[in-house]
């Protein structure tokens, strides 16, 4: 073995062994993420809203997506409904109880990666001082280089929540026991 292959050998390990997630903060300070809401209203229109208050960051490598994790806090006393009595009801202790709990978290525990490209986001999400495990199903909207010499990816996700398990008990019928979470997720890349 010449020095060539030795030096070429330790480079290539070099870099198998550094390829690493990239770390991403959500860009929520430009607007380019939400956390939207959605809910039967009765059973008979839609209810929709936003959190207009949250902070998170990810970790993403295209050639490993398992190694994926995500972190965000949401602060629920800015739920936006744009009907300002109707907030201030979803503040009371009777749905979102802001005084009491006033963060909500998800924090990871896993992504699983299909062949299509989707995934599936597994964490805990902790709302109303209850934690409990929840799945997103995750699509890859796109990444690559911002206009301002950034580097930025993009995901959108999914996922329903039954308000009992949150212990959140307001009888608004049948039809309107679970919430729909539609997240826009942009990172900066650090």
């Amino acid at each position: 073995m010449n020095l060539k292959t030795i030096i070429a050998g330790a480079i290539l390990a070099g870099t198998i062994t550094s390829a690493q997630a990239t770390d991403y903060v959500i860009d929520d300070k430009g607007a380019h993420a939400s956390i939207n809401f959605s809910i039967k209203h009765l059973g008979y229109s839609w209810l929709v809203g936003r959190f207009n208050e949250f902070n998170g960051s990810f970790s993403y490598d295209e050639a490993d997506p398992a190694a994926s994790t995500v972190s965000v806090n949401i602060k629920p006393a800015s739920v936006d409904s744009n009907h300002a009595e109707r907030d201030k009801h979803l503040r009371s202790d009777e749905f979102l109880a802001v005084d009491k709990f006033p963060d909500a978290q998800f924090v990871s525990t896993a992504f699983t990666p299909a062949a299509d490209g989707s995934a599936i986001l597994s964490g805990n999400l902790t709302l109303r001082g209850v934690t409990k495990p929840i799945e997103i199903a995750v699509t890859k909207i796109g990444e690559g280089k911002d206009p301002w010499g950034g580097y930025r990816a993009g995901f959108q996700g999914t996922t329903e929540l039954k308000l009992k398990e949150y212990g959140i008990n307001f009888n608004l019928g049948p039809a309107s026991e679970s919430v729909y979470l539609n997240l826009n997720v942009e990172g900066i890349r650090q």
